[in-house]
């Protein structure tokens, strides 16, 4: 039997133009328990020429990546609780 499920992954970015800095916060819905929640900071430097959609992708990816982080460590403590042994899941 084929089981489907479906995951949403929303991701809100903010534009801080004052600081220079670029804020994404990304929220997995599994539907099973409360949302993992990661956030990824992009800075330009004051020389750097302002090309916001290049803060929006570094600020996404660094928020995708810790949402990754996050979602391995869940799942190797779901793993240990199951076989009562030390697991390192990595990327």
């Amino acid at each position: 039997m084929v089981h489907t499920r479906t995951w949403r992954i929303e991701i809100d970015i903010n534009e801080h133009d004052d600081e220079r800095r670029t804020r994404a916060v990304a929220r997995l819905y599994s539907g099973t328990t409360e949302p993992l929640r990661a956030e990824g900071l992009a800075r330009r430097r004051p020389a750097d020429p302002e090309v916001p959609e290049i803060g929006d992708e570094l600020a996404v990816a660094r928020a995708l990546a810790d949402l990754a982080h996050q979602l391995l460590d869940a799942t190797a403590g779901d793993i240990e609780r199951l076989t009562h042994r030390p697991t390192q899941l990595t990327s």
